[in-house]
């Protein structure tokens, strides 16, 4: 695998070819947010249906102020903490911001990585850049180059910036109304946000389609069967069937055919950032199903939680 520069990576950008590049949560795969046609890419490459939306990065909040309409007090106090980092606004888009990026809806998802080499490419290319994750729709998300390569071998242009540093996706946050309220659990916690707002709501799960990223029911699978437990369990292997088991933390249990830890520490940054890579590990290997235990759902244990849970959903 070959990892190109900054430089080159920003003259395909103007060339309306795609670029995958490190963000603090997982491997975007980016294009030209401003040109529809690139962004349709995005879509065909990923095999993602379009009527999921697109997150924007941008480099500065004068940048995103630029692409949304309605920018308010909210979200100037929490890009001043949050920015850049794992937390992603949606606002209403300004006509500037093609349909294609938002799947026809009238509001934005836009954050600002905190990446050094996304902030260096979005500087290098000075546009907006639409990226969701760097994989084939619904598999697992990439939080390596190596990962990148093996959804789109040699096709895709890769940054290469080692291992990501959070593991999960960004939060998404709507500030569009009077009370913010958070669409997708990730990288900032409700703990977090609760400490600086005077309320935020959580979204209730939906069956309609999505107003924002990471909102499908069925997302991050592995390419085997994850049978999900609840936290607390001693999951034991199915009678018949070759077992891997995800535990979050704690201790191996007899039976399986292979184990993953995320944290035997009970680190809560830990499994998260372990989380995507030891699925990709397990799906790997000569077994039938995953069984996966839930960590608690305080801090980051909720994004945890809700990525094993979307996951495990092609199971049910």
């Amino acid at each position: 695998m070959h990892s190109i520069s900054i430089s080159d990576a920003a003259a395909l950008l103007r060339a309306g070819e795609l670029v995958a590049f490190p963000t603090e949560t997982v491997y975007g795969l980016g294009g030209d947010a401003l040109r529809a046609d690139v962004v349709a890419k995005i879509f065909e490459t990923k095999q993602r249906p379009t009527f999921d939306p697109i997150i924007v990065h941008v480099t500065s909040i004068e940048a995103a102020q630029a692409l949304v309409l309605g920018w308010n007090k909210t979200a100037d106090f929490l890009a001043e903490l949050f920015w850049p980092g794992p937390l992603t606004f949606v606002l209403p888009k300004r006509e500037i911001v093609p349909d294609i990026v938002t799947a026809g809806l009238s509001k934005v998802a836009i954050r600002m990585p905190a990446h050094p080499l996304a902030q260096s490419l979005l500087k290098e290319f000075g546009r907006p850049i639409a990226a969701p994750s760097a994989n084939r729709f619904g598999h697992i998300s990439p939080t390596t180059a190596t990962h990148v390569y093996e959804s789109f071998g040699a096709a895709v242009a890769i940054i290469d910036g080692g291992s990501t540093t959070v593991g999960v996706e960004s939060t998404v946050l709507d500030l569009s109304e009077a009370i913010p309220r958070i669409l997708r659990h990730g990288g900032i916690t409700r703990e977090q946000l609760a400490e600086v707002l005077d309320q935020v709501e959580v979204a209730t799960s939906s069956t309609t389609l999505p107003s924002a990223p990471g909102q499908l029911p069925q997302h991050y699978a592995p390419k085997i069967p994850l049978y999900l437990y609840p936290f607390g369990t001693v999951p034991s292997p199915i009678p018949g069937k070759r077992c891997g088991c995800l535990l979050t933390t704690g201790r191996a249990t007899a039976g399986f055919n292979v184990t993953e830890i995320l944290s035997e520490q009970n680190d809560l940054r830990e499994m998260a950032v372990n989380l995507f890579a030891a699925m990709r590990r397990l799906e790997t290997q000569a077994i039938d199903c995953i069984l996966a235990v839930k960590t608690s759902g305080d801090g980051l244990g909720a994004a945890i939680n809700d990525r094993l849970t979307r996951a495990a959903a092609n199971v049910y």
